[in-house]
C-alpha cells in the first residue's frame, strides 16, 4: 500500500495527505512552492497548511521575513487516534455501565450475514464456559480467516467447554482444539449449531446467509444446558 494511500486510511483528508506527503519528502518549504508541486492553488494550499498546523502534523520558521513549513514529529499523526480511543473507551465503560443495570432483563436479538456472526463469536469469548452441539465446523468456512484467530483468542483467555458433534466431523479443525471436549453421537444432523454460554442460547445456522439467534434468559439455558447433559453422557469420547 502506498504511503498516501495509508496517511488517507488513518483518517488525512486526501488534500491534507498530498500536502503534508510532499513536504515530509521535500522539507522546508514555502506555501507557494509547495502548492506548485501538489497542482493546488496557493489560498487552498495556505489553508491546508493551517489545518495541518492545528492537528500539529506542521510548523513553519521564519526566514527573511518569509514562512517555510516543514513536517512536524511524525509520531503526531496518531495523536487524533489516540484522542479518538480514549473517547471510544470512555463511552465503551459507559454503555457497559448502562448494559449492567439491564442485566436482568430478557431479550432475543437476532444477527444476519457474517458481521452477524463474528458479532456472536465475540459474544461467546467473553464467557467462561460453553457448552455446543449440532456443531459442523462450517464457521471455519464461512469466516476462513477470523475462526482460527477467534479460537485462538478463546483458548488464551481460558475459555473452557464441551461440544457434541456428528462422528462425520472427526479431524476437523473445530474437533482440536485443546480448550474444548469433544463428544461424538453417530446421528446428530442438523442445519442448526446451538451455543450455550452463561445465561444465553446461541442458535445459528450457516446457510448462503447465515442467520444467528440469540436467547438471554437463565431459564431457558438452564434447559438448554441440561439437555446438553444429557446428550453428553451417552456421546463417545
Amino acid at each position: 500500500m502506498e504511503i498516501l494511500q495509508k496517511l488517507k486510511e488513518s483518517g488525512v483528508p486526501e488534500n491534507q495527505a498530498k500536502v503534508y506527503l510532499e513536504l515530509f519528502k521535500k522539507g522546508s518549504t514555502s506555501a507557494n512552492e509547495l502548492s506548485k508541486k501538489v497542482g493546488l492553488d496557493r489560498t487552498l494550499t495556505y489553508q491546508i497548511l493551517n489545518n495541518l498546523i492545528e492537528k500539529g502534523l506542521v510548523n513553519y520558521i521564519i526566514k527573511e521575513n518569509k514562512k517555510f513549513f516543514e513536517t512536524a514529529d511524525p509520531d503526531n499523526l496518531l495523536r487524533p487516534i489516540k484522542e479518538k480511543e480514549k473517547i471510544t473507551d470512555d463511552l465503551i465503560k459507559e454503555l457497559r455501565s448502562i448494559k449492567i443495570l439491564q442485566e436482568n432483563e430478557q431479550e432475543v436479538k437476532i444477527y444476519e450475514g457474517k458481521k452477524g456472526l463474528m458479532t456472536f463469536f465475540n459474544d461467546i469469548i467473553h464467557s467462561k464456559n460453553i457448552c455446543i452441539f449440532g456443531a459442523t465446523g462450517r464457521s471455519y468456512d464461512v469466516l476462513k480467516f477470523e475462526v482460527p484467530h477467534i479460537a485462538k483468542e478463546a483458548q488464551k483467555l481460558g475459555i473452557k467447554g464441551r461440544m457434541i458433534i456428528s462422528k462425520e466431523y472427526k479431524g476437523h479443525p473445530t474437533t482440536k482444539l485443546s480448550n474444548l471436549k469433544v463428544g461424538y453421537l453417530e446421528e446428530v444432523k442438523s442445519p442448526a449449531t446451538t451455543t450455550i454460554y452463561e445465561d444465553k442460547v446461541g442458535i445459528h445456522v450457516l446457510s448462503d446467509q447465515p442467520i444467528i439467534i440469540i436467547i438471554k434468559n437463565k431459564d431457558v439455558a438452564d434447559g438448554y444446558r441440561s439437555y446438553f447433559n444429557f446428550l453428553w453422557k451417552i456421546a463417545k469420547r
